[in-house]
């Protein structure tokens, strides 16, 4: 007797591939005795009139309920209803015949999110890593509509980082395993390309849908600079441009790909605010992350740096960039990233990421304004995003109010007197 692969039909039985008018699906279920014990079977006929044979699982002959994944003769006419049911609905894998491999749905989507969907250089990068590493390899030749919940469930729990496979991993260490939330964006993307197949080639059922979310973790503590800090990085700095660079880092919040699209026409002096506008990663030019144009403070310190720095011989018009390049152009991320790395080993400071001149942003103006303005300065689009820095925010009220809580009146600050009687004593205390 053949077998149902998972997600792949069996053998059909009779001639005839394609019917051109549906008919009720139906079958029957049989008991077959194998050398490993007995396995009931299903056999159905689908509306397309193809038939297929598929194993449900081995047989129960004990007492009482059987274990998961046995089955009695009742439990297997209460799966074979079951599917059945979802060969009416359409929403049986294998059903619908699109013909297209897993590969081509992709190819397809990834052309459709370049060409209409606008999203960022950086995002579309991400997508393209995540479909070499994960998603092509595990499914690339499969037609879509072969494709099962329970296997694509399966496959994400035993993810592993694409860097480590089983050659690489040393012989009996235990596999590395993702975190939840990098599963949760692959499977994101996943879900996208089957709910593609399924306008584009009318695929009956989307297999990522039913599987639930996994929980991740809670960020952890988030790395910051002092104030001091901040002067030290700031005066280790190799150049003015560097030094006006870390300094607006940490005193506007601007994430660096802002700051290498800041331009001085976005700078205005007299109203003290810096308008962000724009910015630039991966050698593209996109709106700012939140997608909305925003206004943040100008401090005293960093309107006196960027004057400075504008003193310079070139590049000082209105359109031109606050930081530049050698010929005018975007500062290069990587260049930057090296000077300040050594900026902060000349200052004697641990090895902090640029992006941490940000979250000092974030931690500082949370103890000095409303949740709310600090969300807008610096462009969070989800209010949870800022929450995060909230236990940075000075409650000195808060340990009176704790002592207040638990303050005795003056009659209950007199202790009661107990004599405890020793053993055998029966005489009251």
């Amino acid at each position: 007797m053949g077998e149902e692969s998972q997600g792949r039909p069996g053998p059909v039985v009779g001639a005839r591939m394609w019917s051109a008018r549906p008919i009720a699906p139906s079958g029957h279920v049989f008991r077959v005795e194998r050398r490993r014990g007995p396995v009931w079977y299903a056999k159905y006929r689908l509306p397309d009139a193809r038939q297929v044979q598929r194993k449900l699982g081995p047989a129960w002959s004990g007492r009482g309920r059987p274990p998961a994944g046995y089955f009695t003769k009742r439990l297997a006419e209460e799966a074979l209803r079951a599917i059945l049911e979802e060969a009416r609905r359409g929403t049986l894998p294998g059903t619908a015949r699109t013909g297209v491999s897993f590969a081509g749905v992709a190819a397809e989507y990834m052309r459709h999110l370049e060409r209409d969907r606008e999203l960022k250089p950086s995002t579309l990068r991400g997508y393209r890593s995540i479909l070499r590493a994960y998603l092509l390899p595990a499914f690339g030749e499969r037609l879509v509509e072969t494709i099962t919940t329970a296997e694509v469930e399966s496959w994400r729990d035993g993810l592993q980082p694409a860097a480590i496979t089983a050659k690489r991993q040393a012989p009996g260490a235990s596999a590395l395993q993702l975190s939840n939330s990098t599963k949760t964006r692959i499977l994101t993307l996943l879900h996208g390309i089957f709910a593609f197949a399924c306008k584009r080639y009318g695929l009956t059922h989307n297999p990522v849908t039913p599987i639930e979310r996994l929980r991740s973790r809670s960020a952890g503590g988030i790395e910051v600079l002092s104030p001091e800090e901040v002067w030290a990085l700031v005066r280790a700095a190799q150049s003015e441009q560097d030094r006006a660079l870390f300094l607006s880092a940490a005193f506007t919040g601007l994430r660096r790909g802002e700051l290498l699209a800041l331009r001085w026409r976005d700078v205005d002096f007299d109203r003290s605010t810096v308008r962000v506008r724009a910015s630039y990663a991966g050698g593209a030019l996109t709106s700012p992350k939140s997608g909305k144009l925003r206004s943040v403070p100008l401090a005293p310190d960093v309107a006196v740096s960027l004057q400075r720095l504008r003193r310079r011989e070139h590049f000082t018009a209105e359109d031109d960039l606050v930081f530049i390049g050698e010929t005018g152009s975007y500062l290069d991320a990587s260049a930057l990233r090296r000077r300040y790395k050594a900026a902060l080993v000349r200052a004697g400071l641990r090895p902090l990421r640029f992006h941490d001149l940000r979250h000092t942003f974030g931690t500082r103006m949370i103890a000095k304004a409303d949740i709310r303005r600090v969300q807008e300065w610096m462009g969070h689009a989800d209010i949870q995003t800022t929450m995060r820095y909230l236990h940075y925010a000075p409650r000195e009220e808060d340990a009176r109010l704790v002592a207040e809580a638990f303050r005795m009146d003056a009659a209950d600050e007199m202790p009661m007197r107990t004599t405890v009687a020793p053993p055998g004593d029966t005489r009251q205390s």
